[in-house]
């Protein structure tokens, strides 16, 4: 009897251990195969910097923009969505601080995790005026590079002249943060 119930602890401590092992596969992949990969030169991955100048993002109407355009210039990066109500709320406050900095150089565009429909309708019930580009859903992986492991919006990044993050901010901007960052660049 005491055989039985050590084979069946036995049994139970296996199973367990499968199911641990395809579970933390299925959440993470093959953490084995990925550090060899990383190890890889043809596999590291570009940095968030290059990735946001190879972007591809639209105007609301459809037509190709070059975020690489922005490369040498202090740029604030603000990803937002139509249907993010604290995104909308700082809306406001991004125009104020773009009016006030441009004369020093700083370039201010927001890219919209969404869809053009979506940021078009919503462009023409409230004005921004800033750049808006389309990232699509797939800027939520770009602001991911940037540290955005929430997945959360909006999503602020100050990059300086030299291509340097200077700071991110997850949440709404407070003005004074980000003028503090601005005049320090």
């Amino acid at each position: 009897m005491n055989m039985k119930r050590i084979l069946a602890g036995v049994a139970v401590a296996v199973v367990a251990v499968a199911g641990g092992v395809a579970a933390s596969q299925w959440m993470f992949g093959n953490s084995l195969t990925q550090v060899a990969d990383a190890a890889t030169p043809a596999s590291t991955p570009a940095s968030p910097i290059d990735q946001l100048w190879a972007a591809s993002v639209t105007n609301v109407d459809g037509k190709p923009q070059s975020l690489s355009l922005l490369k040498g210039h202090p740029v604030v990066i603000n990803f937002w969505a139509s249907w993010c109500g604290p995104c909308v709320e700082e809306m406001p406050s991004l125009s104020q601080l773009h009016r006030e900095y441009a004369s020093k150089g700083v370039e201010f565009v927001g890219l919209g995790v969404d869809s053009d429909k979506n940021i078009k309708a919503f462009l023409q019930k409230v004005r921004v005026d800033y750049p808006i580009y389309v990232i699509g859903f797939g800027g939520a992986d770009l602001a991911r590079a940037f540290g955005n492991n929430a997945g959360a919006l909006p999503f602020t990044v100050v990059i300086d002249a030299k291509g340097v993050v200077r700071s991110t901010k997850l949440g709404q901007i407070q003005p004074k943060e980000l003028k503090a960052t601005l005049d320090a660049l």
